[in-house]
C-alpha cells in the first residue's frame, strides 16, 4: 500500500505532550514540513524561550539553541550575523513574545534582521497558569482577570503583526489560523514564505499564528476551536500584512 501521509523527517519520533486540543502540535508540523520541502533540515536552526514554546526542542529534530525568556529575537540575531547560510527561526509565544520580549524582536524587525519568528498568539499566558497575557482580549477572564480584562483597567490587547509591518525592516508578516483545514493550509503558505523571503535576504520575517488554548480558556478543544473563529479573528484579521514584490 502507498504511503500517502507520514511523519515530517524534521520531526522526532514520538508523540506530543500538549494539552488535548492544543494546536501547537499543528504548527510544529507545519514548520517541519516546510523544512522538509525546502530541502533546509542540514541548515535549519531552531530558537525558543520560555513558556510552552520551550517544549518545541523534544520535537524539532534540527539544531536549536534556548534562550532566556523574551530573547529569543537576540539570540536568533547572534545566530544568523555569524552563520547567514542558516535557515534560523525563532518559536514564540504571547506571553513571551508580546511581553517580556517585545523590545528584542520590535528591534529586530526595525533592524531588518534575517531571521523568522513563529508567533503562537493564544491570547494567555498558558504555561505559568493562564494569566492574562498583552494579547489577552477585552471581557477575557484569565487568572490575573477574573472579572474580565478591563479597558481601564489593563489596557488594550496588543496586535504584534500591525505594529511591526510599518517598521521598514520588516519584509513579510503574516497572521493566519490553524482552527480548521482551509486556514491550516494558508498557515503552511505563509510560513514557507517567510522561509523563503528570509533565504532572499529581504529583512525580518513573522508569522503571528491564531491559535487555541482549551486548557486556559476552560474549554472542549471543539468549543476552543469556535471561539478562537468568533472572538480572536475579528480583533485579530487574518492576511499577510506586509510582503515583499520579489516574493509573490
Amino acid at each position: 500500500m502507498k504511503k500517502v501521509f507520514t511523519r515530517p523527517k524534521s520531526l522526532k519520533d514520538m508523540p506530543f505532550h500538549y494539552c488535548p486540543g492544543c494546536t501547537h502540535g499543528i504548527v510544529h508540523r507545519l514548520v517541519a514540513e516546510v523544512i522538509d520541502e525546502m530541502g533546509i533540515f542540514d541548515r535549519a536552526i531552531a530558537v525558543a524561550p520560555v513558556g510552552c514554546s520551550v517544549f518545541c526542542y523534544e520535537y524539532f529534530d534540527c539544531d536549536a539553541y534556548q534562550a532566556s525568556h523574551g530573547r529569543a529575537p537576540a539570540v536568533a540575531t547572534g545566530i544568523k550575523r555569524v552563520l547567514p547560510d542558516r535557515v534560523v527561526f525563532t518559536y514564540q509565544g504571547d506571553g513571551d513574545m508580546a511581553a517580556i520580549g517585545t523590545g528584542e524582536v520590535v528591534h529586530a524587525a526595525a533592524r531588518g534582521e534575517k531571521f523568522t519568528v513563529i508567533f503562537i498568539n493564544n491570547a494567555i499566558y498558558a504555561m505559568t497558569g493562564g494569566q492574562m497575557a498583552p494579547t489577552t482580549l477585552l471581557g477575557q477572564v484569565t487568572t490575573t482577570t477574573p472579572y474580565g480584562r478591563s479597558r481601564e483597567v489593563n489596557g488594550c490587547p496588543v496586535r504584534m503583526s500591525e505594529m511591526l509591518s510599518v517598521l521598514d525592516g520588516s519584509a513579510y508578516i503574516a497572521r493566519v489560523s490553524v482552527h480548521d483545514p482551509p486556514n491550516v493550509a494558508r498557515a503552511k503558505r505563509a510560513i514557507r514564505k517567510a522561509f523563503e523571503v528570509q533565504e532572499a535576504g529581504l529583512g525580518f520575517t513573522m508569522v503571528e499564528v491564531l491559535s487555541s488554548c482549551p486548557t486556559n480558556w476552560g474549554l472542549s478543544p471543539l468549543k476552543a476551536l469556535k471561539w478562537l473563529e468568533e472572538n480572536m479573528i475579528p480583533y485579530y484579521p487574518l492576511g499577510e500584512y506586509k510582503k515583499p514584490a520579489e516574493v509573490g
